[in-house]
C-alpha cells in the first residue's frame, strides 16, 4: 500500500535524526519539505481547509515526542474489563480514513501526522518498566493513535521494536493494522515476542466505512505471510456494526478468517460492539454523511457514549462468540470497552484479570 503526502515538515532539532535521512530517502519524488522550529505548529488544523482532520493525514511531521511514549490503554478503566494492553506511542494520527474513528474527536486540535524522531527513548522506557516487573508479560502495542504499519516503508520503525523486543523476555510486542505492509517485518526474527494483529471487517463494511485500508482479503493473506515467518497473529472484530444481514456477514467473515488461519495459530480474538461519545458521532456524519452505516439504532448508554441497542448488540456478539467456541474454545478472546455484565451475557464469564489475558496471549 502507498499513501500519498502533500508535505513533510521536518523539525530542526531533528534534521540529522536517523528517522528524518529515512523518510527523506523513501519519500515519493516531488513532496515538498519544509523545516520548522517546532514542529507542534505545523500538526495543527490548516486555516481555511474543508476538512482540517482529512488534510492532516497527508501532512508528516518528524519531531520530538516531549510526552512520555508509553502509557495505559484508553480503554481501559473501572467501567470496562481490561485486558491490560500498554501503549507505546510512536505516532499520531494515520493515513487511512476509517469513517467511525475515534481519532476524529480525539485529534481533532492536531491532525497533523506525527513520528517521533527520538522513538530511542521509548525502549528505555520499555527497560524501565520491564524490570519492574519481574515474572510478567508485559504487552505492549503500538497501534492505539497509529495504524502500527501504515508508513513502515518510509519510517522503518518496525524492525527496530521487533529486534528490540526479540532479545528481551517479559515483552510482547503488539503492532496493529489495517495494511498488508509487512515486508520489513519479514526480515526480522521475532523470535516469538512480536504479534501482528488485524482488524477485520465484512466486505460491506469495508466498502462503506474503511477508506484507503488494505481488503480483508489482502490483511488475511497477509497475516498468513506473517505467521509463516514466525510472529503470532491476533484479530479484532472491533467495531462490530449493527446493521440489516449483519450477522450473516460477521459469521461468513470468521469462516474466512478460519479457512484461512488454523484456529489453533491465532493468540487471540477481540470483539466490540460500535461506541461513540456524541463528539464523535457528530465528527463522523459531518465528515463521511453518505454514509448510512453511522446511523444505526443507537442509544446514549450510562458511560456517556452512543452504543448499539443493548439487546441488539448482545445479540450480535454473542452469535459471534458462538462461531468462535466452535472453531476453538481455547482461542482467548475478550471485549473491548465493554462492562463485565456485558462480558458475561456474551462469554458466559467473568472477564479475566488483565495479567492472565496477558499471559495466555502472549503463550499462544
Amino acid at each position: 500500500m502507498s499513501f500519498e503526502l502533500d508535505e513533510i515538515v521536518i523539525e530542526e532539532g531533528c534534521r540529522q535524526s536517523a528517522l528524518a535521512a529515512r523518510v527523506l530517502s523513501r519519500a515519493p519524488a516531488g513532496v515538498p519539505v519544509d523545516f520548522a522550529a517546532d514542529a507542534r505548529v505545523a500538526v495543527r488544523p490548516l486555516p481555511g481547509a474543508a476538512d482540517p482532520f482529512g488534510a492532516g493525514k497527508r501532512r508528516m511531521a518528524v519531531m520530538r515526542r516531549r510526552a512520555p511514549f508509553l502509557m495505559a490503554c484508553p480503554a481501559g478503566s473501572s467501567e470496562f474489563a481490561c485486558c491490560g494492553y500498554l501503549v507505546l506511542v510512536l505516532a499520531s494520527n494515520c493515513p487511512m480514513d476509517c469513517s467511525y474513528c475515534f481519532l476524529q474527536e480525539y485529534l481533532a486540535e492536531n491532525p497533523g501526522f506525527q513520528v517521533y524522531a527520538n522513538y530511542a527513548d521509548a525502549f528505555d522506557e520499555l527497560e524501565r518498566m520491564r524490570r519492574r516487573a519481574p515474572g510478567r508479560v508485559l504487552r505492549v502495542g503500538t497501534g492505539e493513535l497509529a495504524d502500527s504499519l501504515a508508513f513502515d516503508r518510509l519510517t522503518g520503525i518496525s524492525r527496530d521494536l521487533v529486534e528490540f523486543c526479540a532479545a528481551r523476555e517479559g515483552l510482547l510486542l503488539e503492532l496493529k493494522t489495517k495494511t498488508d505492509e509487512i515486508d520489513n517485518l519479514l526480515t526480522v526474527d521475532p523470535r516469538g515476542r512480536t504479534l501482528v494483529s488485524w482488524t477485520l471487517s465484512p466486505p460491506h463494511v469495508f466498502a462503506g466505512c474503511e477508506k484507503r485500508t488494505a481488503p480483508p482479503t489482502a490483511r488475511l493473506a497477509a497475516a498468513r505471510r506473517i505467521l509463516e515467518a514466525g510472529y503470532k497473529v491476533g484479530f479484532h472484530l472491533d467495531p462490530v456494526i449493527a446493521y440489516p444481514g449483519a450477522e450473516c456477514d460477521y459469521l461468513a467473515l470468521l469462516d474466512d478468517l478460519f479457512d484461512t488461519i488454523a484456529p489453533a495459530q491465532i493468540s487471540f480474538i477481540s470483539l466490540g460492539g460500535m461506541r461513540m461519545t456524541p463528539a464523535l458521532r457528530a465528527a463522523a456524519r459531518r465528515r463521511h454523511p453518505q454514509n448510512p452505516l453511522l446511523c444505526g439504532e443507537e442509544v446514549l448508554a450510562p458511560d456517556g457514549r452512543y452504543r448499539t441497542f443493548t439487546p441488539l448488540r448482545v445479540g450480535l456478539l454473542s452469535a459471534l462468540e458462538r462461531r468462535i467456541a466452535a472453531a476453538s474454545p481455547a482461542i482467548s478472546r475478550y471485549l473491548c470497552m465493554e462492562p463485565p455484565s456485558i462480558h458475561r451475557r456474551v462469554l458466559g464469564h467473568a472477564p479475566a484479570p488483565a495479567a492472565a489475558l496477558g499471559a495466555a496471549i502472549a503463550g499462544r
